[in-house]
């Protein structure tokens, strides 16, 4: 995996937490060359970050939309690039 990478932020508001949408994220990862983390936040929302290819960080978040559209009410993205900063990727407490 390359050391400089693309990076996507994405703060979910809506009903997000209490529903699985963290291990869902967990799931939809598995199936593209991501490291990265998905958390709750105490303001109620979710919070992902997610490094890679930009094909595959794309490809996750737009999965990740499709697949929990109904628990998801808006999202702000935040775009960049730079180091690969996550080994894996994995739900933190």
């Amino acid at each position: 995996m390359s050391t400089h990478v693309s990076h996507r932020d994405v703060w979910y508001t809506g009903h997000v937490q209490g529903v699985g949408f963290r291990a869902q994220v967990l799931t939809l990862a598995r199936g593209f060359e991501v490291t990265g983390f998905v958390q709750n936040l105490p303001d109620g929302r979710v919070y992902l970050h997610v490094e890679g290819a930009g094909k595959d960080v794309e490809g996750l978040t737009d999965e990740v939309a499709k697949a929990l559209d109904g628990h998801i009410r808006s999202e702000e993205i935040r775009d960049f690039s730079g180091l690969r900063t996550c080994r894996d990727f994995s739900i933190r407490r």
